[in-house]
């Protein structure tokens, strides 16, 4: 394992999730969250904020982006997940959903709760689009829960050194199954023309 991933030697199998699978399970966090009103939305960066604002849209309620994690530009650095922003005070008094990508221990998922019920949030509610199945009891909503390697549609390229190539992280994931990371995993997307540049 590199020392700037996580451990991905316990997952098997490779799920690659389209951008309808995305749109899907938030559609369904929708029709599910729906039952108790929520009032905000609190994705948690950077995973959390595509669904949490695909649901912050779709429900058409406030959002209040914050940002926990171990990663400081995608490089894990803390043992522990880390305050980079706080939920803000207008949370108080409110029915919230914190929304993540996945639960893998829950570790950020509870932290983020309890900050939100500590600002006086009236009731807190979390959605994740996975859960590893050691976790799945944290979040109370889950879109998939599998031990599988989820591969996101918007972060298995990344751009360097002028071109667009497969995320090195999910590259050393695949490896730990014998999967070669090909082309075929990748979103068929080409780059357009900008109008103005």
């Amino acid at each position: 394992m590199s020392e700037n991933s996580y451990d991905y030697s316990t997952r098997t199998g490779v799920h690659p999730i389209s951008w309808e699978d995305f749109h899907g399970i938030c559609k369904a966090f929708a029709v599910s969250v729906s039952h108790f009103q929520p009032e905000v939305i609190v994705p948690i960066g950077r995973g959390g904020y595509y669904p949490g604002t695909l649901l912050a849209h779709l429900l058409q309620i406030e959002i209040y982006p914050v940002r926990v994690s171990r990663r400081i530009n995608g490089i894990v650095k803390f043992k522990e997940p880390q305050w980079f922003v706080n939920p803000p005070a207008e949370i108080a008094h409110q029915r919230v959903v914190v929304v993540d990508e996945i639960c893998d221990s829950g570790e950020t998922i509870i932290k983020v709760k309890e900050k939100c019920l500590a600002l006086g949030a009236s009731m807190v509610k979390s959605a994740v689009l996975y859960a590893h199945t050691k976790a799945v009891h944290v979040p109370d909503y889950v879109g998939i829960i599998t031990d599988e390697l989820l591969l996101n549609p918007w972060d298995r390229e990344v751009f360097r050194n002028g071109g667009f190539h497969f995320n090195p992280e999910y590259v050393e994931a695949l490896g730990h199954q014998g999967v070669e990371a090909k082309a075929e995993l990748l979103i068929p997307a080409k780059v357009f023309r900008l109008a103005k540049e």
